[in-house]
């Protein structure tokens, strides 16, 4: 009875002295996704405050801010920031593989070094655990000084097209670019190959042509597409209209004007009165440039 009594007061003892309590984060963390064309850029990161702090670089008494220049810094805080990648992107002419790498700055008064580390394990910057040697690659880039205060430290995504998109480090009055890229085409090539041998269907077809219309590529592959979706029964307005476009772009101004005129009844017999009128305006432009 009392090894019982004692065994139990330890056990009691153990869990109050390992008992943590759980409070919210001075610096929470946060998840930004990015879809940049079929490829996807995923940050998790901590987003710590100014609260009147100094920030980078050295204060007006010559101390050293929160985030001293020539040091590395974790981009963040509490853990280090961690950058996903789903497929091979470039940055600057370096290639960053499918995967997660911690992100590391060292910041200068005119120019940023970032490095995308391979050892996701460290705590924060890792202090004398980092070892450059297991950085994938580093990049130079200039900070800029925004117009508006940045109160918590921000990744955010901008100037996104299918092939590239721009991460910007936000902070106080400071921002930093790196810019992502990736062959969203040739990605989308083998997604269009490999749908089309699978069990294709009208939809499949007009995607894949719509896809080849909007890049300004490949049209007669695009047409073939199309004639292969109304065939397998896809009578619709915006099949129509694709391939009016698709065969303008191959100066076949009077198939386009047949399809066009197509696409209108329909759209108008639905009551898409905005196709009425788009499809209008081509035939009414096609039919000038017969003459």
């Amino acid at each position: 009875m009392v090894l019982r009594f004692l065994v139990l007061t330890f056990v009691c003892c153990y869990v109050q002295s390992n008992a943590q309590i759980n409070h919210p984060k001075a610096s929470p963390f946060s998840v930004v996704e990015q879809e940049v064309g079929l490829s996807k850029i995923t940050a998790e990161y901590s987003r710590p405050a100014v609260r009147d702090r100094h920030i980078f670089g050295n204060r007006s008494d010559g101390q050293p801010g929160l985030v001293p220049y020539g040091r590395i810094w974790r981009v963040g805080a509490n853990e280090s920031t961690k950058i996903t990648v789903n497929a091979d992107m470039k940055i600057m002419g370096n290639t960053l593989p499918k995967g997660t790498y911690a992100l590391y700055a060292f910041p200068e008064p005119g120019r940023w070094e970032i490095a995308f580390h391979t050892n996701t394990t460290h705590w924060g910057d890792g202090r004398k655990n980092y070892n450059p040697n297991e950085d994938l690659f580093r990049i130079s880039v200039k900070p800029q000084k925004t117009p508006c205060h940045q109160e918590n430290f921000l990744i955010t995504f901008d100037s996104i097209t299918h092939n590239k998109a721009e991460m910007r480090l936000i902070w106080a009055d400071t921002m930093v670019t790196i810019p992502f890229e990736t062959d969203t085409h040739f990605l989308m090539k083998m997604e269009i190959a490999k749908q089309i041998s699978e069990n294709p269907s009208p939809q499949t077809y007009y995607e894949a042509a719509r896809y080849l219309q909007e890049q300004g590529v490949d049209y007669r592959i695009a047409l073939t597409y199309l004639n292969k979706a109304l065939e397998m029964g896809g009578d619709t307005y915006y099949f129509y209209r694709v391939k009016s476009l698709v065969e303008a772009a191959l100066g076949e101004y009077t198939a386009a004007i047949a399809s066009a005129k197509r696409s209108l009844k329909i759209a108008n017999e639905l009551g898409k009165d905005e196709f009425v009128r788009m499809n209008q305006k081509n035939v009414d432009k096609w039919e000038k440039q017969l003459k």
